[in-house]
């Protein structure tokens, strides 16, 4: 919570800034409120867009392409997730959890090669994470460091798809198939789910 301002907290809450003093005791209890609700909801929409799917490395595409699209779309909400995914919470709610069982599931099915779940895990939150943070420093338009991209030789084009592409190949997919599942067209999103 430390370094977190009130507006901030009350921005991606959706939650106008006297709403927080009339009905939360502190900063800490519109935060574990922002974080139940706003993060269950991603995650129970991500559930929805999934259902369809029988392949679990098509799951995790999805989850992570719509993921990386939403902190684009709303950067506040990007940096909160940051912020959230290395916290303690981070496996027992919403996201963490259910990417968990995701890669769980990947592995016992023989889709994924891991042989520890945990690791697979932290290596697949922890490069959503830092591909949040560089899409929201260098490759989102009016980034604050677009140019360092360009100046590396980089670009930030089909940003989710390759990194989905990536995730995929590191959970043992072959690099051909992971190519082909993160840049299969995603299931549609509900009008009323666009506008979280």
């Amino acid at each position: 919570m430390e370094g977190v301002a009130i507006n901030e907290i009350t921005e991606a809450a959706d939650v106008g800034f006297g709403s927080f003093y009339n009905h939360f005791e502190s900063k800490e209890a519109i935060y574990a409120t922002l974080v139940e609700s706003v993060f269950e909801e991603f995650a129970d929409s991500l559930d929805r867009l999934a259902s369809g799917l029988s392949d679990p490395a098509e799951i995790i595409s999805v989850s992570v392409r719509h993921t990386l699209m939403r902190a684009r779309r709303e950067p506040v909400w990007g940096h909160f997730l940051i912020r959230e995914g290395f916290s303690a919470r981070v496996l027992t709610l919403g996201l963490g959890q259910r990417l968990l069982r995701d890669i769980e599931r990947g592995i016992a099915e023989k889709r994924f090669v891991v042989a520890d779940p945990f690791i697979g895990f932290l290596s697949v939150g922890g490069t959503v994470l830092t591909a949040i943070a560089a899409e929201l420093n260098f490759v989102a338009p009016g980034a604050p460091a677009a140019g360092v991209l360009k100046e590396l030789g980089f670009n930030g084009e089909h940003f989710p798809e390759r990194t989905a592409a990536t995730l995929l190949h590191m959970l043992g997919l072959k690099r051909a198939d992971a190519e082909k599942i993160a840049s299969r067209p995603l299931p549609v999103v509900e009008a009323a789910e666009t506008a979280q």
